[in-house]
């Protein structure tokens, strides 16, 4: 009974997308044809990652407190046009399980403070066109 409690307890303080889900997504970029640089900046104007396409990042889906957290990812490669791609994170489903699950406490700071509210794409995939 004492174990049954506890995990009862445990769902009633954690918040529901901090139990499922996570704050920091790996997503891949890709890019048509492939060898393109990239970088990708936060909402801040921040570089936080770079490489060459096709390659896999890890990102934060918030960016603060209730703040989704926007990307811009730069693809540069020559004799293709240079490219801006904006990735915005979007509310995780799990988080609305706190209706059920993890309460006020996991709606309101729980899952807001650690950012699991957000998810991030698996991947990105961007067509470059070649210059004329």
């Amino acid at each position: 009974m004492k174990k049954v409690i506890l995990v009862a307890m445990a769902f009633v303080v954690v918040g529901c997308s901090s139990i499922i889900s996570k704050s920091e997504y790996s997503v891949a970029i890709n890019s048509n044809p492939s060898g393109a640089n990239f970088e990708v900046v936060n909402r801040s104007g921040q570089k936080v990652q770079s490489g060459v396409t096709p390659n896999s990042v890890v990102l934060k889906s918030s960016a603060g407190y209730f703040k989704g957290e926007t990307y811009t990812i730069n693809i540069v490669k020559d004799g293709f046009i240079d490219k801006t791609y904006t990735m915005q994170s979007s509310m995780d489903g799990w988080y609305i399980g706190n209706i059920l699950f993890g309460g006020l406490i996991g709606m309101l700071i729980v899952d807001p403070a650690t950012g699991a509210m957000y998810n991030l794409p698996d991947r990105v995939d961007i067509n470059l066109d070649e210059e004329s």
